[in-house]
């Protein structure tokens, strides 16, 4: 070929894509909800002061009718339609979000739990009596148009009822869920637990995976991996082998994702260990973030845009959308657009996948499949000596996620301890060093709740929001340890958080997706969107906490002795009977 005639096609090719790397596929294949030009459009006109509410409209006809009209009236303006025209097309053509769902008061929802006997404050009784009311206020169901025409919704259709965190988030969320179900066995309504575990297992036979939540435009993504530890919980209160029997192959399925798809080698000492990370490789902006994703990627080269996508899908997959955790490492550690989720592997996501091991191995023996049982107690022991060789810091006593490009992330994350909660560990001095790594790194200084870093970014999963699960990540973790003194400030730290919730529910009668933890706490913010009310996991923890404290927790005001050192102060105390003779 003449040397100037294969320079022409070598740009031709280029000009037509075909020459660089090849684009990433869209999170879904709905030419409305997950990507095209109606999206791209109707999104970045912004019509709404939340992209998300675009995405949640059911369509009023059949997609193909939708789109040729589109078409039609993009034509006609030159591929660019004006805003009043976009509105009046959105009228004929879409419904309003969320009409898909209906109300639902629970059929196992009933009075007076017998946890509430447990609480030995008034308030806080009658507060935890309001909160097991907010179940009646979360409950939804599906209209059976959803099942019998799927294409005219973005809703993935489920079977059963279920309760949703609220607000905003008016579908089934994946590790939300599992909060939620805890303070749902707790309201003794194992029904519910069973309908919305049921639809877990359902995604995971027609996905392989549980999605992010309850939305086409989520489908590519998972959400931490949390389904055996709620089957778990559910076998436990109610016994039912016989459920668990008929779904142990899918739980295996579900655990099968995260090996096929999510693992990473990772070499430390000399030696390859394979441990897992959130990744999503799927290109374009969020559908239900779209304009964010959009205007955030233009500050990048053209080449570089679907990376930073994928990426943002992993923070969003990791739960924590977003936190400074997944653009620490890069040169612009405040910016967003360094996100780098994919470069993590994240100590939260090895412990739950650790424990699952454990769990599913329990399962098995329970069943009477010992060879299954050998198996997963195996893949527990390499993941129990992965997590001590890569991720374990014995100088500073916690584990610390690891980056594949820089090592270890020295920074303060409560899932730091997350191993505890799991009981994914071997060290029998553990907690002395867990103990002595929160004293270090200053977090018993917080009175109003555990910061989720100590890094403000401006992202809600940052200083200073404070989240419901991390609490008992951390709580709970201390909680289960051999120690009075990991006991006792595992009490002092639930009793900061419950009494922050009561204060804020006091005078906003509302529970929140986060709080924030300076100035008395509040109700928590940045990020993409205004703070939540509902809220199922913040409901949840509350009642895992009155739960396991009633009879000790209080409503009244921080004694003076709850300054900033206070609680390092109150376990000193505490352990003064313990030195004195009998």
């Amino acid at each position: 070929m003449h040397g100037k005639t294969w320079v022409l096609c070598l740009l031709l090719l280029l000009a037509m894509g075909l020459g660089s790397q090849e684009a990433l596929p869209p999170p879904c294949d709905s030419q409305i909800y997950c990507y095209g030009d109606l999206l791209h459009q109707v999104q970045m006109a912004k019509l709404f002061l939340d992209d998300k509410e675009f995405v949640d409209m059911p369509l009023s006809m059949a997609p193909d009718q939708v789109l040729l009209s589109f078409e039609e009236l993009s034509k006609a303006h030159n591929y660019s339609i004006p805003r009043q025209q976009l509105q009046n097309f959105l009228a004929k053509h879409f419904q309003a979000a969320r009409q898909e769902l209906e109300p639902w008061t629970p059929g196992d929802w009933k009075d007076s739990p017998q946890f509430l006997q447990k609480i030995s404050d008034t308030k806080l009784r009658a507060w935890a009596e309001q909160l097991h009311q907010l179940w009646k206020e979360l409950g939804k169901k599906m209209k059976p148009e959803v099942l019998s025409h799927p294409e005219l919704f973005s809703l993935i259709y489920s079977q059963h009822p279920f309760i949703v965190p609220g607000g905003r988030f008016a579908e089934f969320y994946y590790w939300d869920s599992y909060w939620v179900m805890e303070g749902l066995l707790l309201s003794e309504m194992p029904e519910t637990v069973k309908g919305m575990l049921q639809n877990f297992l359902d995604l995971v036979q027609s996905y392989g995976h549980i999605p992010n939540g309850g939305r086409v435009y989520y489908l590519q993504r998972s959400q931490p991996p949390l389904l055996t530890l709620m089957m778990d919980r559910y076998v436990t209160h109610t016994n039912d082998i016989a459920f668990l029997r008929e779904n142990i192959g899918t739980l295996a399925l579900e655990l099968n994702f995260w090996t096929e798809k999510r693992s990473v080698n990772v070499s430390s000492g000399g030696k390859s260990y394979i441990l897992n990370r959130y990744y999503v490789p799927y290109g374009g902006p969020r559908p239900e973030s779209y304009s964010k994703d959009a205007e955030l990627a233009d500050t990048l080269p053209e080449g570089d845009r679907d990376a930073l996508w994928a990426e943002l899908k992993a923070g969003a997959e990791s739960g924590w959308d977003f936190s400074s955790r997944w653009f620490s490492g890069s040169p612009n550690t405040n910016s967003l657009s360094s996100t780098r989720t994919s470069k993590v592997v994240p100590v939260d996501l090895n412990a739950f996948l650790c424990q699952a091991e454990e769990l599913m191995s329990n399962f098995y023996s329970r069943l009477g499949n010992d060879s299954e049982a050998a198996e997963y107690r195996n893949l527990r022991a390499q993941r129990l000596t992965a997590l001590t060789a890569v991720l374990w810091d014995e100088e500073k006593g916690a584990w610390f996620d690891y980056d594949l490009e820089n090592g270890k992330n020295p920074e303060f994350y409560p899932t730091n301890l997350s191993p505890l909660w799991a009981g994914c560990f071997s060290d029998p001095a553990i907690a002395d060093k867990a103990l002595k790594y929160l004293e270090d790194s200053q977090i018993l200084t917080y009175k109003y709740g555990i910061p989720t870093s100590l890094q403000e970014s401006g992202q809600q999963w940052d200083f200073p929001n404070a989240w419901a699960p991390l609490q008992d990540l951390v709580i709970r973790g201390l909680a289960k340890l051999p120690s009075p003194r990991a006991q006792e400030v595992a009490f002092q730290l639930a009793q900061n958080w419950i009494r922050t919730n009561f204060d804020v529910y006091s005078k906003k009668s509302a529970m929140y997706e986060k709080y924030d933890i300076t100035n008395g706490g509040q109700p928590g913010g940045g990020g993409e969107y205004e703070v939540q009310e509902g809220f199922g996991w913040t409901n949840g923890v509350a009642l895992m906490l009155l739960d396991r404290y009633g009879d000790r927790l209080t409503s009244g005001a921080w004694p003076a002795l709850w300054e900033p050192h206070c609680l390092v102060v109150a376990l000193l105390l505490s352990l003064l009977p313990s030195f004195l003779p009998q």
